[in-house]
């Protein structure tokens, strides 16, 4: 018999299953062979393939084929019910719901093999069941919970056609309703199937007394033999500890004890446990010293928030840090299955697209880079990325299409027929290829591009440091008036301090203690930097000077050696100052991803997450307001963690501090301060803004055109205000707030485990006050979505061009009387790129932010919830829309701000718009919009 032919009485069998329903004439074949053997004896049929073996009689066969009428199907399963018991006679009153749910998948198909088994299983019986749980009646022999009512099963699983693409699936249940129960406060569900699916909602209709009752799901089932505890579902009500209907309460606190596991062992994929760990998985020491990473968090050295834990086991070569899984099964590390990327997030594309370049492309671009020698020789051959490509050497795609599929290649690489690597042109020189190398633009972007939250106000001339004299000798600026005296527009030095003119992006002290190390173990040579600017008056800032420093050669305590820098047009004096521009911008990008990115918005918000829902029940109003804040965070957490931040990883490949990069965040973390976190506080903190009752807000920036600090104080009032509004329903004073035992619980362990080390810091909230818990959860919201947007999806379309932001500096500044002194005269843009990312870097490097930069077709914006019946409470829905209306007027703003040509920052000479912190985005790289999490 041919490859892909089947005898009519397995298709048949296959269509009354509903698995392959188009079917229907002979010859009967099928893409890929769906059982791998099939025999037909006397009184039997056997089908059986790597995942089924089923053996069916002729007596069964010959009921099952007619069951292919949907009516015979229904009397079907009425046999079953009457032989089960689960059958009604019409006698009592029923109750129906629609139940939506997803479908196991694999990448955006639902999974076959499933399918099958499935369907098998509900033929056998094992069915998916629903029992519906009193909030009003207690069963005094089950510890006082809620009156369990009898199953009710779902319905025409097996007549339900299915999409062969991932989506939703509506099924019908029927309840025997049964007056004990009264009210309905939960459904327990038991998934007897062979596999897993997603349950979004369940939606009952016509319950007595109630009406329509809504149940929002939004959470993987897994067959019932990986449970040690059934699921269970509230209804879409909302309670304080104290207010939960008595026989709902055991329930409640019995899901967040399963939540919080018991500490013990590797976590697996159906687990739902939530719990803490440090940062012992970057480094892998079992495969060499140099891979080697110190532990951060739970020492005073490198103090770090938690992780999720995940239980695996410890390496050979140190007990203290934890196993890697292998990159291959990179998306088999552990986080609850609820917070892993949604079908359309793509989470398998994503997560492979990154596994691909670190493991396959990422090899193979070395060896072609490193047998073609010479580097980018021009800008001309750098804009080639974007406009005609980079060739690549023949067979480069059928030596790693083994391994990666064509379409992934194309995806990341931008790879056309031609093979050649293309990606799209950033917006930085969409319009005008040179503006980025102006003085305007390189201030510019310190208020309106991807970093914009670094700079501050010059408190004191000549700029001081924090550092420990006694460890790193003197440390002060060597920035004397005489450098800047003349360029202040007619102001004296103490002029401009006073009239608040001058500003600083300072990247001395968190970069000077790990200079040495940087320059002597690994490929860069950089300098810690401070750079001055001056406020003129037309809104916009001029760089003065630039001072780069590095630790005296002869050692740390005898201080540094600085050289300063000052603009200049024309001469090999230009070609200094853009190199100078350089290693400042290099300096800027790696903070950047470091501290603004990773560690203010990333790390920071994970330990949110795993406390709000080991602490917080789904019913209580605080874990309402931020579950949405929490999408996707601990899934890109961990690929980080594998792919990314890890010993070897991409952006030790392509960030200057390289095998130091994680250590030196650990470092910075020490100063790092919850309340001010808030934006209000960060501004003042850095001199932005001070506060000023006759502004809006209460709070005047100074400098009036700082679009960052322009639209993130709308953003972040119109966050607060709803904020606000939504805790003053559910907590009217501020003895609520301390009685309330699990917020209590959630603090409590939020600070003393997710923050750990910081603990004992007199800074905390004490949460003891309503005021306390609305701007928590403010600065929680605040920097899970706006301040990640600000700082995450300008990365293309300001980096995507290196030269622009490069990452990496590759030698010092030439001196006069070296060769690289001379070249810098005679070629200097072949200098700049001879100092900066390497080629290889440079590819390696826009590959990866321009997937970083992507917004999801799935994205779930400020503003929006992704199911309209998230509360059942008609004031909280209307103050969620008050808040929406407001997002869309400061939308409008926003846009008028870009159009007034007087803001000479918003656009600039790139002339890019400033739209980071415009709520409504678009997917792809669109460079605005708001997701309401940390979520890529």
């Amino acid at each position: 018999m041919e490859r892909g032919q089947y005898p009519e009485v397995v298709l048949k069998l296959l269509r009354i299953m509903n698995i392959c329903p188009t079917l229907h004439s002979p010859p009967y074949k099928y893409p890929k062979p769906l059982f791998h053997s099939f025999q037909t004896k006397p009184n039997q049929l056997s089908i059986s393939s790597g995942l089924i073996s089923t053996t069916f009689s002729y007596k069964t066969y010959s009921l099952l084929s007619s069951l292919e009428s949907s009516k015979l199907l229904k009397m079907f399963h009425n046999l079953l019910g009457a032989i089960t018991g689960h059958n009604n006679d019409g006698s009592t009153k029923q109750i129906t719901g629609t139940v939506v749910l997803m479908k196991k998948n694999v990448l955006d198909f639902n999974d076959f093999n499933a399918s099958v088994l499935d369907r098998v299983h509900e033929l056998l019986g094992q069915r998916v069941s629903l029992q519906l749980i009193s909030a009003v009646n207690a069963d005094s022999e089950n510890g006082l919970k809620g009156k369990l009512g009898k199953p009710a099963y779902l319905e025409d699983w097996i007549s339900t056609i299915t999409p062969l693409t991932a989506g939703d699936s509506a099924y019908k249940v029927t309840f025997d309703w049964e007056d004990e129960i009264g009210v309905p406060g939960a459904i327990l569900i038991k998934n007897n199937h062979h596999s897993q699916f997603y349950l979004k909602t369940i939606t009952l209709e016509d319950v007595p007394g109630e009406g329509t009752v809504h149940f929002v799901c939004n959470s993987w089932v897994y067959p019932v033999e990986k449970y040690t505890k059934d699921r269970v579902f509230f209804v879409n009500k909302t309670y304080l500890p104290s207010e939960t209907p008595l026989p709902l309460q055991k329930y409640r606190e019995d899901e967040l004890v399963h939540l919080r596991g018991d500490g013990k062992g590797e976590l697996q994929e159906y687990d739902r446990v939530y719990d803490y760990a440090y940062y012992n998985d970057l480094g892998n020491p079992d495969k060499g010293p140099d891979y080697a990473r110190p532990t951060l968090g739970g020492s005073s050295e490198y103090p770090y928030p938690r992780r999720g834990r995940t239980g695996r086991a410890p390496t050979e070569s140190d007990p203290s840090s934890e196993s890697r899984v292998p990159l291959l099964m990179s998306l088999d590390i552990y986080v609850p299955r609820d917070e892993r990327f949604g079908h359309l997030k793509m989470s398998d594309f994503l997560a492979y697209a990154l596994k691909s370049i670190a493991q396959f492309i990422r090899p193979e671009l070395e060896a072609v880079f490193d047998k073609t020698p010479n580097e980018f020789d021009s800008f001309e051959d750098v804009l080639k990325l974007y406009e005609g490509g980079i060739p690549l050497p023949e067979g480069f795609l059928k030596d790693i299409g083994d391994n990666i599929p064509l379409e992934m290649i194309k995806e990341i690489f931008r790879t056309d027929g031609a093979e050649f690597l293309r990606f799209p042109t950033p917006e930085v020189i969409k319009k005008n290829r040179l503006a980025w190398r102006t003085d305007e633009e390189f201030a510019r972007e310190m208020l309106a591009g991807v970093n914009p939250v670094n700079i501050s106000l010059l408190q004191a001339f000549p700029p001081a440091s924090t550092l420990d004299p006694k460890v790193y000798g003197d440390q002060s600026s060597t920035i004397t008036e005489e450098h800047i005296k003349n360029n202040l527009d007619g102001l004296t030095v103490e002029q401009a301090l006073k009239s608040n003119k001058l500003f600083i992006l300072d990247h001395h002290d968190a970069l000077m203690p790990y200079v040495r190390r940087i320059n002597s173990n690994t490929s860069s040579k950089i300098y810690a930097s401070r750079t001055l600017l001056f406020l003129k008056s037309d809104g916009t800032l001029k760089p003065l000077v630039i001072e780069l420093s590095l630790p005296h050669p002869d050692g740390d305590q005898l201080g540094r050696i600085s050289s300063v820098f000052t603009p200049a047009e024309e001469g090999v004096e230009s070609s200094i100052w853009q190199l100078a521009k350089a290693y400042v911008a290099v300096n800027d990008s790696g903070v950047h991803q470091l501290i603004s990115h990773w560690l203010n918005t990333h790390a920071v918000c994970e330990p949110v997450v795993i406390a709000t829902n080991r602490q917080l029940s789904v019913v209580h109003p605080i874990y309402k307001l931020l579950h949405p804040h929490f999408r996707d965070t601990m899934n890109i957490n961990a690929l980080a963690r594998q792919i990314l931040i890890n010993a070897g990883g991409i952006l030790e490949t392509t960030v200057f501090p390289a095998r130091y990069s994680m250590e030196m965040s650990s470092v910075v973390y020490k100063n790092w301060v919850f309340p001010e976190q808030a934006l209000p506080a960060d501004l003042i903190k850095r001199g932005m803004a001070v506060k000023d009752e006759s502004s809006p807000h209460g709070l005047r920036l100074l400098i009036q055109d700082y679009p960052y600090g322009v639209d993130g104080i709308e953003i972040w009032f119109a966050i607060r205000n709803w904020v606000e509004d939504y805790c003053s329903f559910y907590y009217k004073t501020d003895d609520i707030v301390q009685k309330d035992t699990e917020l209590q619980s959630w603090w409590k362990e939020l600070v003393e485990e997710g923050h750990g080390d910081k603990k004992d810091e007199p800074w905390w909230p004490k949460m003891q006050t309503r005021e306390e818990l609305i701007e928590t959860c403010t600065i929680i919201i605040w920097t899970s979505s706006a301040l990640h947007a600000a700082v995450n999806f300008g990365q293309y379309p300001y980096a995507g061009y290196l030269p622009c932001r490069p990452t990496v500096s590759r030698r010092f500044m030439p001196e006069k009387g070296t060769p690289e002194y001379d070249e810098l005269e005679s070629n200097p843009d072949k200098a700049f790129l001879k100092t900066i990312t390497a080629q290889f870097q440079t590819v390696l490097g826009i590959a990866l932010i321009e997937i970083l930069s992507r917004h999801s077709t799935d994205e779930v914006y400020l503003g929006q919830r992704d199911t309209p019946n998230w509360t059942s409470d008609a004031k909280e829905l209307e103050a969620f829309d008050r808040f929406g209306k407001k997002l869309a007027e400061i939308e409008e703003k926003i846009t008028n701000l870009n159009n007034d040509e007087n803001l000479k920052n918003r656009v600039g000479k790139v002339e890019v718009p400033y739209t980071l912190l415009y709520p409504t985005g678009e997917s792809g790289i669109a460079g605005k919009g708001i997701p309401n999490s940390v979520s890529i």
